[in-house]
């Protein structure tokens, strides 16, 4: 019985030493999308503009990862392209139907997330950070955020699926002063 019962829980251990995160990242090491995208400052009600494009790199995958990482430069401002950084990984979760993970791994001190944003040709999405966590709480189609913060996604409809778009997020100080972080994908 005794050898039955270490057996088992050696199965259980080696099971569950696959699941979860390695290293304390976040990053499903499956289908990686790692985004360094542009990175807005914009004060008051003034718009925002892109100035130029620099072309992203690849890197090599490496032995137990054959998808590739194309880490894109920032293509906006010095100060505040190198203050936020945001993942977003669109790995298949076949459970959860059409979405995707993003996990904020940088942003400036004194700013919160404000508000979400999907744009394409055909749709817009926007979600405030209230409505993302009564989605997260109700599984609403939008941003969600749930767990205290710990998932957080975009779920969406079978209609957007194959969209090219942007996707974007606002971060806000106490003065009113926003920064926005946007990257252009194709959803999944």
């Amino acid at each position: 019985m005794k050898i039955r019962y270490i057996v088992m829980t050696v199965a259980i251990v080696a099971l569950l030493s696959g699941c979860g995160e390695q290293g304390g990242n976040k990053v499903n090491q499956s289908n990686n999308n790692v985004n360094a995208p542009a990175a807005t400052e914009i004060t008051g009600n003034e718009g925002a503009t892109n100035e130029g494009t620099t072309p992203s790199t690849s890197e090599k995958p490496d032995a137990t990862n054959y998808n590739q990482l194309e880490p894109t430069e920032p293509t906006t401002t010095e100060s505040s392209s190198d203050q936020i950084l945001i993942i977003i990984d669109q790995t298949e979760k076949p459970i959860e139907g059409n979405s995707f993970d993003f996990s904020v791994q940088k942003r400036p001190e004194g700013y919160m997330l404000s508000s979400m944003k999907w744009s394409s040709s055909s749709s817009e999405v926007v979600n405030t950070l209230q409505e993302a966590i009564e989605h997260g709480g109700n599984g609403e189609d939008g941003f969600y955020i749930s767990g205290n913060g710990q998932f957080m996604g975009f779920f969406y409809d079978d209609s957007l699926k194959g969209e090219k778009g942007t996707v974007s997020f606002t971060f806000t100080n106490d003065a009113g002063k926003t920064l926005t972080w946007e990257k252009v994908i194709t959803l999944n």
